[in-house]
């Protein structure tokens, strides 16, 4: 694959799209004009783990971009049912990968075109200091796997070319198990941070607050459990070794609250407790959790 599409330039979609840009054609599609038009005059600037500026074509309609082989759709999930509406009827032969967090991203592409359709998670990270600047900052992999019409191969083909590019990619037969490693990781994590104020550091780890991440983990596993996947990783083992990098980071969801934005707990959270009400898995915690971050998205009016 040569040309690929970016739908979203956050700190994901920008570190994508930068990347990729050293090994592919790649246009982004953003909301605003001005940022648009800071990418086609600035390009996409890099720095942290890697220094470089990438040449990238934006525009706000997709009409106005190269016609791709891939689309990546990176949006945050607060933005995703809005990207895929601009999507519609658009990049027909392309074939369209989800990266978000949470369960439900696919179902939401795939009521919108008849693409065959990638499923991925990421674990990198970084700060997004500018429409053109990026920084990068945890290396960690995406992982993909095939979700309509696609297969292992088409997965491994986009792992391949990610890893090109210079960022670390892995292919899965079947995504789930990944999927949902990640879901339970994020759903604590990001859940918690968000209600403490506090960077994933060894507080999650350590107690007093120790023990209820491992309790949300437990909760999560049982769901996962009554659906019939068998985790990838261990979200409890996950979270230690985060927790032992030696930086804080910030999860995503914090840093929402602290600039009083819409969080994405209704694909993380969300999805999870009303999966595991699905399964018919008691998750008070989780439950618990949800209702408290939706609280504090209320309390900024």
């Amino acid at each position: 694959m040569t040309s690929v599409v970016v739908a979203g330039a956050g700190t994901i979609g920008s570190l994508l799209a930068a990347f990729l840009g050293r090994v592919a054609d790649v246009s982004v599609l953003v909301r605003r004009e001005e940022h648009a038009a800071a990418l086609n005059r600035d390009g996409l600037r890099v720095t942290g783990r890697a220094d470089f500026t990438s040449k990238v074509t934006a525009a706000t309609d997709p009409a106005d971009l190269p016609v791709p082989e891939l689309v990546i759709v990176a949006s945050k999930g607060n933005d995703l049912e809005s990207v895929a509406d601009r999507l519609r009827g658009e990049f027909d032969g392309a074939t369209v990968m989800t990266i978000q967090n949470g369960l439900g991203a696919e179902e939401v592409l795939a009521a919108r075109g008849g693409w065959p359709l990638l499923s991925s998670v990421t674990f990198m990270s970084g700060t997004r200091h500018s429409d053109a600047h990026v920084e990068y900052i945890l290396d960690t992999a995406t992982w993909i796997g095939p979700y309509r019409d696609t297969t292992p191969a088409d997965a491994r083909r986009v792992a391949e070319l990610i890893a090109t590019s210079g960022l670390k990619a892995e292919a899965f037969d079947d995504l789930r198990p990944a999927q949902w490693s990640k879901l339970i990781f994020n759903a604590t994590v990001n859940g918690v941070a968000a209600l403490t104020g506090l960077p994933h550091d060894h507080h999650f780890a350590e107690q007093p607050l120790g023990p209820f991440v491992h309790a949300l983990v437990e909760e999560g596993k049982a769901a996962a459990h009554a659906a019939g996947v068998q985790l990838w990783e261990d979200p409890w083992e996950m979270n230690l070794l985060a927790t032992q990098r030696g930086f804080k980071h910030s999860p995503s969801m914090l840093e929402d609250v602290r600039a009083r934005r819409p969080t994405e707990v209704e694909l993380i959270n969300g999805s999870l407790v009303r999966e595991a009400q699905r399964l018919g898995i008691p998750v008070p915690l989780h439950e618990t959790v949800y209702a408290l971050v939706k609280g504090k998205e209320a309390s900024y009016a």
